[in-house]
């Protein structure tokens, strides 16, 4: 079996999907929108006043009235159409990093110590990706990252699935590695530099938190009282 990289979506290109998806999508989008929130407001408004008496028989008309115009008057959501250079490189490096891993499960070649590590350098990826301003601002990160994923990680495994299995999993002499241990060392040795990076990415993160913990002592590490 020969692995042969998949072909990339191009940026901007729909992905596949249907009507009801895209409906529901609108839906939920609308729920949290500025409009909907405001028009929410007025009508607890409303229905605050027919508790208190104020809204007389027609208060259904009268909560629907007010969400209406709560809906009409509030300022639109600010569109943001601009998608940055790091979301579109992240996000096409997951594409890729996900149509490898479903060739590697859909392979019989590669026994499951093999599929483990792999998974586990796959976690390790993913969360460097969630990160996407914050690797891109490191040219060198994200060339680590890239060439992973597009380079090393493909090379390594498509020559070990080349090989017969019996003859993957013998070794030459003594001291000679198996393909398969060969394979296995070159996982790790990928793992040890990409957590590496990830180290870089999320230290930044970790200072954060322990910023809001600095203040969160300052501010209501005193006396009960003083809040």
């Amino acid at each position: 079996m020969i692995i042969r990289w998949p072909a990339r979506r191009m940026p901007g290109e729909p992905a596949a999907g249907t009507g009801a998806a895209v409906s529901a999508e609108r839906a939920l989008r609308y729920l949290g929108s500025t409009r909907n929130i405001v028009g929410c407001a007025l009508a607890l408004l409303g229905a605050l006043a027919h508790f208190l008496g104020l809204a007389g028989a027609f208060w259904p008309v009268v909560v629907a009235g007010l969400y209406g115009v709560g809906a009409l008057l509030a300022p639109p959501d600010r569109v943001r159409l601009a998608v940055s250079h790091a979301e579109v490189e992240t996000g096409l490096l997951r594409a890729d990093l996900d149509a490898l891993l479903r060739k590697v499960e859909g392979s019989q070649r590669f026994p499951a110590d093999v599929q483990a590590r792999l998974g586990g350098l796959a976690d390790v990826l993913s969360g460097v990706l969630g990160r996407a301003e914050v690797l891109t601002i490191s040219p060198d990160h994200l060339h680590i990252v890239s060439q992973t994923i597009r380079d090393y990680l493909p090379a390594s495994l498509e020559a070990y699935a080349n090989l017969p299995r019996a003859y993957a999993l013998s070794r030459r002499t003594d001291r000679e590695r198996s393909a398969h241990e060969e394979l296995l060392a070159q996982l790790d040795l990928l793992e040890a530099k990409l957590r590496e990076v990830a180290g870089a990415v999320h230290r930044g993160d970790e200072q954060a938190l322990r910023d809001q913990g600095r203040f969160l002592r300052e501010r209501f590490g005193g006396s009960d009282l003083d809040l």
